[in-house]
């Protein structure tokens, strides 16, 4: 919320807004400030964080936990952060120079493969490392497309990427996962610092930079904890990321069909998202946004619960 200002007043000086123009509803150009502002907030109270636990500045009780977290995976974090730069700088020049599809989404394997490499993988209990990659990296593109398309209303990425953060935080921390726990809450608080500048009236938009940096953090951040364990057997724990993102999954799900089926790219936008969906049968932009919350959070409730 701090750093919101700074960033909007650089993107103003640079001109780095979004013009109105076909399918917005905006008559002037709105600065592309939030995804700088969500970067900054996440990534600079992590690291102030870090550094005053590891000199045993802040005394907590927890703290010896997480000083130890992040030696064990001082490198996983530090990819992790190159990513979430990474991609901000390629949404930064999708928002810049309006990329065309084909190096963009090179741009987003590339980071992919990058984090697939040094973190975390997804096996599903399938024992093979070719697998565990190819489905860690579709993965990581797949959240990242969905948040990208479902940063098509105000206040809606945002919104629904602090709720599952929020959601895979306390997921973290139910389980004494408490470096993934910290992590979560940060993005959630970046997301709700942001918020007052994007809803329900926009002074400032995410932008491809925000939205890819959204779907990032939110595909890592399901990754990270350990949904099954042999200590607590719970196969179907491992459904909990699908629920937590249930809405724009499905959101990007049933776009890319509607798009396949009327023989379109995929990748150009339309308004057949469910938000979109919504304003037809009468609601106004801010209730479809808040309904599509209200959605999301019973899912991710359903999901804590497994």
């Amino acid at each position: 919320m701090l750093a919101l200002p700074l960033w909007r007043k650089w993107c103003l000086r640079t001109n780095l807004v979004d013009d109105p123009g076909h399918r917005k509803i905006h008559s002037t150009p709105v600065p592309l400030a939030g995804g700088f502002a969500v970067l900054t907030g996440i990534l600079l109270p992590l690291a102030a964080g870090a550094i005053l636990l590891k000199f045993g500045v802040l005394k907590i009780s927890s703290a010896g936990l997480i000083v130890h977290g992040i030696d064990r995976r001082a490198v996983e974090l530090a990819v992790l952060a190159l990513g979430a730069v990474a991609i901000a700088i390629l949404g930064w020049l999708d928002d810049r120079h309006e990329l065309k599809a084909l190096p963009k989404f090179i741009g987003q394997i590339l980071i992919a493969v990058a984090v697939a490499a040094a973190c975390k993988r997804i096996t599903l209990f399938i024992h093979s490392d070719l697998f565990s990659y190819a489905v860690t990296v579709l993965w990581i593109l797949t959240v990242i497309n969905a948040f990208n398309f479902m940063d098509n209303m105000n206040g809606l990425c945002a919104g629904l990427g602090a709720l599952a953060a929020f959601f895979f935080a306390l997921i973290a921390a139910a389980k004494g996962q408490y470096l993934v726990a910290v992590t979560g809450f940060l993005m959630c608080g970046s997301l709700v610092g942001f918020l007052p500048w994007n809803f329900p009236h926009a002074r400032a938009f995410l932008g491809d930079a925000g939205s890819h940096l959204v779907g990032y953090l939110l595909a890592v951040m399901a990754i990270l904890p350990h949904f099954y364990t042999k200590q607590e057997p719970r196969p179907f724990a491992v459904l909990a990321p699908l629920l937590v993102l249930a809405v724009p999954l499905l959101d990007l799900a049933q776009v890319s069909l509607f798009r396949t089926l009327n023989r379109k790219p995929f990748w150009i936008g339309d308004t057949n998202h469910l938000s979109h969906r919504l304003t037809r049968v009468g609601l106004n932009p801010t209730r479809a946004v808040l309904l599509l919350w209200f959605i999301a959070a019973v899912i991710a409730a359903l999901a804590f619960c497994l």
